[in-house]
């Protein structure tokens, strides 16, 4: 089932999500459509608060061939190497801004299946566990960009979150 993805203003992004007690059919029932819903809007990754549920969990695709479903995920290495690159997000539709990110993180999480998996990420898996994180935490990339760069963006940010206030997502 495809779920309605959130979009900048709607309170539900600027939450802190909650740990996932259990990975049950409704887990994993909401981890398939997330997935579903990512791939119906193109996207590399999708946090469970995108879709209006506080938990701990994302899903991923960068394109290597394999869906990660992540569960309840912490960083247990960040490099202090920072590396830049251009950044986007469902939730914020039409802007594409630069962000510093760590150049290599190494995730410890839970699969759908419950095991525990421990996986290094650089390039865009990297970029990708990190903005994803993010949103369990109520960041967003646009959090992270340059004064310059977000007073650039500030005017469609301000009409994006207007248009949510409007359909009733604050």
């Amino acid at each position: 089932m495809i779920l309605k993805i959130r979009k900048y203003g709607d309170k539900v992004l600027r939450e802190m999500s909650t740990p996932v007690e259990k990975i049950d059919e409704e887990i994993l029932k909401i981890l398939d459509d997330m997935v579903e819903t990512m791939k119906n809007a193109q996207g590399v990754g999708l946090a469970a608060p995108q879709v209006g549920i506080n938990k701990n969990m994302f899903v991923l695709d960068v394109g290597d061939g394999k869906i990660r479903k992540i569960v309840n995920p912490e960083f247990i290495e960040i490099s202090k190497e920072e590396v830049e690159n251009e950044e986007g997000c469902l939730s914020i539709p039409g802007i594409y801004k630069k962000v510093r990110r760590a150049e290599r993180v190494k995730l410890k999480y839970l699969n759908e299946k419950g095991e525990e998996v421990v996986e290094e990420g650089t390039d865009l898996l990297g970029r990708a566990f990190q903005h994803e994180y993010d949103h369990l935490k109520g960041e967003l990339f646009v959090d992270k960009i340059s004064p310059v760069a977000k007073r650039l963006v500030s005017s469609k940010l301000s009409k994006l979150k207007k248009e949510t206030e409007k359909e009733g997502g604050n």
